[in-house]
């Protein structure tokens, strides 16, 4: 989950497949996000990275008289997107990298969200001038991205399950899922882009990966499919496979409670305005 290339082919396959559980997964941040996003009126939401769809959908139901333009680079992801619209009249969904992305004629936004799509940027200063470029004056900014690894309990437990420690990357900053975990960095790249007003919020919250009758089984599987223990054990053969899946068995049963297995997750909601 570090490059252009993997969400363009497996990643993005992976992550169209599951749309239910990872749209589950991140349940409480979400609606924190839209919460935040919405306190405002907008006319044109521009969805960074929306995946498969689940944030654009969501301003699109809060303002039925706003459009809402979704932007994704993988093209599964933006199938299944376009699958979930119905009746909605307001909501469209294009192919896009947003770094790159120039607003039409009516296409400079007030409000630009984005859901953990802004990790990835493989020049995130110069991304974040060229999205400040397109909007209009004023437009909010609002989006969520992991804290720091070391904060985020989920992803040090998974990577423990095929390696006796999760060391972490030579370059924290480094495109993917928790480039963004300092504050002070995310902040210094903003105010070079052009942005002011910049805030952050702190949440801290259940990453749902199991629920139901067979709750544990429901994580096992899907942690086999997303995150940082899917392609290691993926890569894994015979007796080391099944140990490893055994180990990730054995953390979705110590972290199920009340019919469901959740893990502890943390995050920025990052505000800013052009």
């Amino acid at each position: 989950m570090t490059d252009r290339s993997d969400w363009e082919g497996r990643v993005g396959r992976s992550w169209a497949d599951e749309w239910r559980r990872t749209d589950r997964s991140f349940g409480v941040l979400t609606d924190r996000l839209v919460e935040v996003a919405t306190r405002e009126a907008f006319s044109l939401a521009l969805d960074i990275g929306c995946g498969a769809g689940e944030t654009s959908l969501r301003l699109a139901d809060a303002r039925r008289e706003a459009r809402v333009l979704g932007v994704d680079i993988s093209e599964d992801l933006l199938s299944m997107a376009r699958e979930r619209v119905g009746d909605r009249a307001n909501i469209e969904f294009r192919f896009a990298d947003a770094s790159k992305w120039t607003a039409r004629e009516q296409e400079r936004p007030d409000l630009i969200l984005s859901r953990h799509g802004v990790m990835f940027f493989g020049q995130p200063q110069s991304a974040f001038a060229h999205i400040r470029a397109q909007a209009k004056e004023g437009c909010r900014l609002a989006f969520s991205c992991f804290r720091a690894r070391s904060e985020n309990e989920w992803a040090m437990k998974l990577a423990g399950v095929v390696s006796a420690e999760a060391s972490p990357p030579s370059d924290p900053r480094a495109p993917g899922p928790f480039a963004f975990g300092d504050a002070e960095y995310v902040e210094q790249l903003l105010s070079s882009a052009g942005w002011r007003d910049i805030g952050f919020e702190a949440v801290d919250y259940p990453m749902i990966a199991g629920e139901g009758v067979d709750a544990i089984e429901d994580a096992l599987s899907y942690f086999l499919r997303i995150g940082p223990a899917a392609g290691a054990i993926a890569a894994l053969d015979g007796e080391q496979r099944a140990t490893a899946i055994e180990r990730l068995r054995e953390l979705m049963a110590a972290n199920f409670d009340g019919g469901r297995v959740a893990l502890p997750a943390s995050s920025w909601i990052v505000t800013a305005r052009a």
